[in-house]
C-alpha cells in the first residue's frame, strides 16, 4: 500500500473528528436528513479528495518519471502485505464515509452508495495516477484488493446491518527500516506507513454477534492476524539488499480484541472517539506462527 493511501484515512478521521469539538447534541446523528450537515460532509470529502490527488500528483509523482499508461503486475511482491493495506484502506475509508453520512441523517442506502464506496473511488483515482508513473503502474491486484475492502464493509451492512467482522491494524518498529530507510521509512511516523515488516492486519470477529451467548461481553472479539518479515524489497530474490541468512517469511496470529463501538456509553463524543480508534487492534497476548521459526507466544502483541 502506498503510504499516502493510509494518510488519506487520517484526513477522513479529521473530518469525523471535527464534530468532536462541539457539544454532545451536535455529535448525535440526525434521525432525519439534515441538509446542511449532508452538504458539509459532501463538500469536505470532495475538497479533501481532490486536494489529496492534486497534492499527490505534484508532490509525490513529480519526483518520478512519467510514462504512458501501463499495467504492472505486483501481486507477488511484499508477501501481499501491500495488498492487505489496500483492503484495509478501502474498508476504513468506506466505514468512516458511511458514518459521516449517517451523522447527517442520510438514508442507509445512500450511506452505502456514496459513503461505503468512498475508499474504492479514491483508490481507483490513485491507481490511475500509478498507471502513468514509470516507477509503478496500474495494478489489477490493487483494484481487486480495493474492491475486497469495500465489499467487506458494504456486504456486512447488507447482510447483518452491522460490522461483525472488523478489519484492524497494528504496528511495531523493526530493525529492517534502519537498513533501508529510503524504502521502509526513516523514523516512527514514516515506518508506521512504509515498513511492512512491522505491520499486522487483523480480521476481528465479534463473539457475541456470532455465538449469541449472553454471558459473553458484547465488546469481546477474537482476532486472526497476518504479517510478514525479512523484507527489504518487494521480491524474495536474493540481492545486495537481502539480509544475510534471512528470508522473507509469513506470520499468522491468534489473539483477543475489543470492538470499541460495542462499549456502552451515552456520550457521543466517546462514541466518535471509539469509532475512529476501532481501526486499531487492541494489544493483547497472542499466539504466533512464523513460517520459518514456528510457534511462539507474545505476552502483549501490537
Amino acid at each position: 500500500m502506498k503510504p499516502f493511501c493510509t494518510f488519506f484515512i487520517v484526513l477522513l478521521c479529521g473530518l469525523n473528528g471535527f464534530s468532536q469539538s462541539g457539544i454532545n447534541t451536535f455529535l448525535k446523528p440526525s434521525d432525519t436528513l439534515h441538509v446542511p450537515r449532508r452538504n458539509a460532509v459532501a463538500l469536505t470529502e470532495v475538497v479533501l479528495g481532490a486536494g489529496a490527488l492534486v497534492a499527490l500528483n505534484r508532490l509525490w509523482y513529480a519526483n518520478y518519471s512519467q510514462s504512458k499508461f501501463h499495467v504492472y503486475n505486483d501481486n507477488a511482491e511484499w508477501l501481499q502485505m501491500d495488498k492487505l493495506g489496500h483492503v484495509f484502506t478501502a474498508y476504513q475509508m468506506g466505514r468512516l464515509g458511511a458514518s459521516a453520512l449517517n451523522w447527517s441523517g442520510v438514508s442507509k442506502t445512500n450511506q452505502l452508495l456514496y459513503g461505503g464506496t468512498l475508499g474504492f473511488t479514491f483508490l481507483t483515482a490513485v491507481e490511475v495516477l500509478d498507471g502513468f508513473s514509470e516507477e509503478w503502474g496500474f495494478s489489477w491486484g490493487d483494484m481487486v484488493a480495493n474492491a475486497a475492502g469495500t465489499g467487506l464493509f458494504i456486504g456486512q451492512e447488507l447482510l447483518w446491518q452491522e460490522q461483525r467482522i472488523l478489519l484492524k491494524y497494528s504496528f511495531h518498529r523493526t530493525s529492517y527500516a534502519q537498513q533501508r530507510p529510503d524504502v521502509l521509512g526513516n523514523g516512527w511516523t514514516e515506518e508506521f506507513l512504509k515498513d511492512y515488516n512491522g505491520q499486522t492486519y487483523w480480521l476481528s470477529f465479534n463473539l457475541h454477534a456470532f455465538l449469541k451467548i449472553t454471558s459473553l461481553p458484547k465488546w469481546l472479539n477474537i482476532a486472526f492476524g497476518y504479517g510478514a518479515d525479512g523484507m527489504l524489497n518487494g521480491s524474495n530474490v536474493k540481492n545486495s539488499h537481502t539480509i544475510l541468512n534471512q528470508q522473507q517469511a509469513r506470520q499468522f496470529y491468534l489473539s483477543l480484541d475489543v470492538d470499541l463501538t460495542k462499549i456502552k456509553t451515552k456520550s457521543h463524543v466517546l462514541k466518535s472517539v471509539f469509532e475512529i480508534f476501532n481501526a486499531v487492534k487492541v494489544p493483547f497476548p497472542a499466539l504466533a506462527f512464523h513460517t520459518k521459526n514456528g510457534f511462539s507466544v507474545h505476552g502483549i502483541y501490537f
